[in-house]
C-alpha cells in the first residue's frame, strides 16, 4: 500500500484477517485517496457557492480537525462577511475508514443553498483501542462547542441540526440523544443509510442475508465494525440507539434508506422506533440504491435526489 497514488485507489485487505496495522495502513491509504483529485469523478465536484477549509476545534483533552462549508455572499465580500446561519453538524461515515473531504459535494451544497454553515467532524475512527464511543463524543463534543461559541463561528444556536452517515449516522443519533438530555435544542436529525446497533443482533436483520454480497462483499466489514465498536466488559446498547430506553423528544428525523443495503432494515427499525416514541419521522427509501449512495453522485443517479430531499428537510426545519 505504501507505493499508492493519488489516481490509484489502494486495493482492499481481508477484512475477515485483517491486522491492526493493516489496518491502519489501509485507513491511511484509503483517505488519500479520498481526498484527491482522481476520486472527484466518484464523489463529485463541490459547489462553487461555498468556500471549504479546515479548523482545529479546542476539545476536552485533544483537539479536532473539522472541514467547514460556509455559503459565499453573492457578489463577493469574502466568504466570512455572514452570520446568523443556520448550523449543520455533519459526520461522515466509514468506520474504520473516511474523511469529511470525501462528502464535499453535498456539504458544499447544502451550505450554498440552505444557506448554513456545514461543520463536518473528522472524528477519530474505529480502531483496535479506539471504540465508537470515542467518535460518539467527537460529534456531541463539536456540537456542543460551537453552539457555545456560536457568534464567534456567524451561527444562530437557536437554528441547529445533526446529519450523518452509515457510521456518521451512528454518531449523529447519538448526538440528537445527548442533546435531548443536556436540554440543547435540536431543529432536525437527518440519518443517511445508518447503523443504529453494534449489539450481537448487529447482524441479525434481514436485509444484512439479503445484501451481505451483493452488491459488495460487505459483511466481513460489518462484522470487523461488530468487533471493534464495543470495548471488551462495555455496554454495546450505550452506543446502540435501537436500543435506547427512551426515544421520545428528539429532533424531528428524515431516515433515508437506500434498499440495496445490507443496512436497510436497521434505518427501518429506528425510523419504527422514532415513530413508536412519538418523535416525528420521516422514512425515504431510495429503490436499487447501494449503500453510501449519497456520497457517490458520479455512479448513484438517486444522490441528486438525495441531495435535494435533505435540502428541503432541513429548509423547512432551519428556516425561521
Amino acid at each position: 500500500m505504501g507505493g499508492t497514488t493519488a489516481a490509484t485507489r489502494p486495493p482492499e485487505p481481508d477484512f475477515s484477517t485483517v491486522t491492526a496495522e493493516e489496518l491502519r495502513a489501509h485507513s491511511d491509504a484509503e483517505n488519500r485517496w479520498r481526498a484527491s483529485g482522481a476520486a472527484r469523478a466518484l464523489l463529485g465536484e463541490p459547489d462553487p457557492g461555498a468556500a471549504i477549509g479546515w479548523r482545529r476545534v479546542p476539545l476536552p483533552g485533544r483537539e479536532l480537525p473539522v472541514r467547514v462549508y460556509r455559503p459565499v455572499p453573492a457578489g463577493g465580500g469574502g466568504a466570512g462577511t455572514r452570520t446568523g446561519l443556520p448550523l449543520v453538524v455533519h459526520v461522515h461515515g466509514g468506520g474504520f475508514v473516511g474523511t469529511a473531504v470525501q462528502c464535499d459535494w453535498s456539504n458544499s451544497h447544502l451550505a450554498a443553498r440552505l444557506p448554513a454553515l456545514v461543520v463536518s467532524v473528522e472524528h477519530r475512527l474505529l480502531a483496535p483501542g479506539s471504540p465508537f464511543a470515542n467518535a460518539a463524543d467527537d460529534g456531541w463534543d463539536v456540537l456542543r462547542h460551537v453552539v457555545r461559541h456560536a457568534a464567534r463561528w456567524g451561527v444562530d444556536p437557536a437554528r441547529a441540526a445533526v446529519l450523518g452517515e452509515s457510521c456518521g449516522a451512528l454518531i449523529s443519533a447519538l448526538t440528537a440523544v445527548r442533546a435531548r438530555e443536556a436540554g440543547l435544542g435540536l431543529e432536525a436529525q437527518v440519518l443517511v443509510n445508518p447503523v443504529v446497533d453494534v449489539t450481537g443482533t448487529m447482524l441479525d436483520h434481514p436485509s444484512i442475508a439479503e445484501h451481505a454480497y451483493d452488491p459488495t462483499p460487505v459483511l466481513p466489514q460489518l462484522r470487523l465494525i461488530q468487533r471493534l465498536a464495543v470495548l471488551p466488559g462495555a455496554d454495546a446498547r450505550a452506543v446502540s440507539p435501537l436500543y435506547q430506553d427512551d426515544l421520545g423528544g428528539l429532533a424531528p428525523a428524515l431516515v433515508v434508506t437506500p434498499t440495496r443495503d445490507a443496512l436497510a432494515d436497521h434505518g427501518r427499525r429506528y425510523a419504527e422506533r422514532l415513530r413508536a416514541a412519538g418523535t416525528p419521522v420521516r422514512l425515504s427509501e431510495y429503490p436499487g440504491a447501494r449503500h453510501a449512495f449519497l456520497t457517490l453522485p458520479g455512479v448513484e443517479p438517486q444522490a441528486e435526489a438525495a441531495r435535494a430531499e435533505i435540502l428541503e428537510f432541513l429548509r423547512a426545519a432551519l428556516t425561521k
